[in-house]
């Protein structure tokens, strides 16, 4: 044989022990895997597994849960309510609760919610700074945070402060949980007149910032027939479970500041 044919044999040679040292290896990985995957395999029960394919699948986190899965599991093992889903709303908590055996009947009613932005102050009606910055230190900063949090594409800045579509609001309440300031909240769907403002500040100061922040004058509070509302900590608070959306609040509010 000619020194060509052996340097030829041996390069066949080695790469057929190549392959199969790259195949006897990939076949130990494969086994390893499979033994792993099979003893810490994590069996879900179907009535789990038929509660998440009731849910929407958005994984919003409005729940309280770390995403429908985990929302499934909760409800599953008696943690979480049927209707626990503020996406979902009652028709999901009615397939959740057949998938349970549970009376939809008897399931409580569960309002839906949406999200509002306690601050009316636009770079038109705010004060601002010789930056463009809004002078207020308790209003909107428009810096994004909700909108990009929001799957849904329900809440915009706009002019400076963040807007809330309520048509596409579902309450998930992600908006609010990312906003830097605290002041998006999360209100009851039939509820129509919400203060637009977070300042505490005293009606002079604000006046100084703002022109359409609350001054706790306090007349929402003196001409409320329920007694809904109130001033506390110079700032105008309405009680949801008392309001009856009658308008008196709205209407002898002087700067306008009820929406």
């Amino acid at each position: 044989m000619s020194v060509t044919g052996i340097v030829l044999a041996i390069s066949v040679q080695n790469v057929i022990y190549a392959t199969l040292m790259v195949g006897g290896v990939g076949l130990v990985i494969g086994l390893l895997l499979g033994v792993t995957g099979h003893i810490f395999r994590v069996d879900v029960d179907e009535k789990q597994q038929a509660i998440r394919a009731c849910l929407p699948g958005n994984n919003c986190g409005g729940c309280g849960y770390p995403g429908c899965d985990g929302l499934a599991e909760a409800i599953f093992k008696g943690e979480a309510p049927v209707n626990a889903c503020p996406v979902g709303g009652a028709a999901v908590a009615a397939k959740i609760a057949e998938v349970m055996g549970v009376d939809a009947a008897e399931v409580p009613a569960s309002e839906g919610k949406k999200a509002f932005v306690k601050c009316k102050g636009d770079n038109d009606t705010a004060v601002l700074n010789e930056k463009g910055r809004k002078i207020c230190q308790y209003g909107c900063i428009a810096c994004g945070l909700c909108e990009k949090a929001c799957a849904f594409d329900a809440i915009h800045v706009v002019n400076g402060v963040a807007v809330v579509d309520r048509e596409k609001c579902v309450g998930c309440g992600a908006c609010a949980a990312k906003c830097p300031k605290k002041i998006i909240e999360l209100v009851p769907e039939s509820k129509e007149h919400m203060v637009a403002c977070s300042n505490h500040d005293t009606g002079k100061e604000v006046r100084a910032v703002c022109k359409v922040g609350c001054i706790a004058c306090g007349m929402c509070a003196k001409n409320c027939p329920e007694g809904a509302i109130a001033v506390e900590d110079n700032l105008a608070v309405i009680d949801y479970e008392k309001c009856t959306n009658c308008g008196t609040c709205k209407e002898k509010c002087p700067v306008k500041v009820i929406r």
